[in-house]
């Protein structure tokens, strides 16, 4: 079996990082999907991921696979959602933002050795509530989240020039 883990993110990744990112552009280009496509999210973002200590990468035999922020501050974007409610708004919540695979790895589901590493460090830090949110036509992260038992709760805007309305998800374990 593949060597396969998640570790913080360094400022020598960024170069892979933003190859998978530019690789997951195109991707949802290919679909229709507005997603992304108003330039975001950019190498001065993942930097900052990296600075603030939010920055995981995918590793796979060595070699960067995939990317994601993990935030264990509050999104103010998650603040007015719409067209439905948070489950639990008392509780502290982490943040999944970010997330792409390599087109080199596409097809494999390291998308779900990603997602659970992810939740266990959030665990791992005492938070039992996640969120992400995600544009409506990417299906495939909604099918990914559905498979790890996120629920959806409602609508978010968040920083888009093309199209802000996301799909908002909840998670509590």
């Amino acid at each position: 079996m593949a060597q396969v883990y998640i570790r913080a993110a360094t400022p020598n990744d960024v170069p892979d990082v933003m190859k998978i990112i530019d690789e997951a552009k195109a991707f949802l280009k290919s679909y229709g999907s507005p997603q992304w496509q108003d330039g975001h999210p950019n190498e001065e973002m993942i930097n900052a991921d990296i600075e603030n200590k939010i920055a995981y990468v995918l590793i796979v035999e060595g070699h960067v696979a995939g990317y994601s922020a993990l935030s264990f501050t509050a999104d103010p974007n998650y603040d007015g959602i719409y067209d439905g409610q948070w489950q639990n708004n008392s509780d502290k919540y982490a943040v999944i933002h970010r997330s792409a695979i390599s087109a080199n790895y596409r097809g494999q589901h390291l998308t779900n050795f990603l997602f659970s590493n992810l939740i266990s460090r959030t665990l791992a830090e005492g938070i039992h509530n996640i969120r992400i949110d995600t544009h409506p036509m990417n299906k495939p992260m909604q099918h990914l989240v559905g498979s790890f038992g996120f629920v959806k709760r409602g609508k978010v805007d968040v920083d888009d020039q093309i199209d802000p309305v996301r799909d908002a998800f909840e998670l509590n374990l």
